[in-house]
């Protein structure tokens, strides 16, 4: 019984690896049926606005960067959370320490969606 020890991290991270191609493949095909929506919008000759053609392809670089950065920071406090749960010394360290990458990132992306010049969609 011994010998199946190491199907489980092996299981964890194919499941996450497959979660991640099944998101990059259902993007791919989201986008692909957006750029064939624009091709029939261009060929009967309807006009196209900047706005429009975001919605359809589900492009705001407006907020991207702001929900990233909150998200990011959401994860962090959330693995800080989970550091304080366990309640062990050893497990403190070294959990806040892997919760400062995300925290940081996420304040990258902040920093990014406040300087990035535009707010609200306008340029400033």
């Amino acid at each position: 019984m011994d010998h199946f020890g190491f199907l489980v991290p092996v299981v964890f991270l194919l499941s996450i690896a497959g979660f991640f191609c099944l998101r990059l493949r259902y993007r791919h095909l989201y986008r692909l049926a957006a750029q064939e929506t624009i091709r029939g919008a261009i060929e009967r000759g309807q006009p196209l606005t900047p706005e429009l053609v975001a919605q359809l392809t589900g492009l705001d670089p407006s907020n991207g960067d702001l929900r990233r950065g909150v998200i990011s920071i959401a994860i962090a406090i959330a693995i800080g959370a989970f550091a304080f749960a366990v309640g062990e010394d050893d497990a403190l360290g070294p959990l806040t320490g892997i919760a400062a990458f995300p925290f940081l990132i996420g304040i990258a992306y902040l920093g990014l969606h406040r300087f990035s010049g535009t707010r609200d969609g306008a340029a400033v």
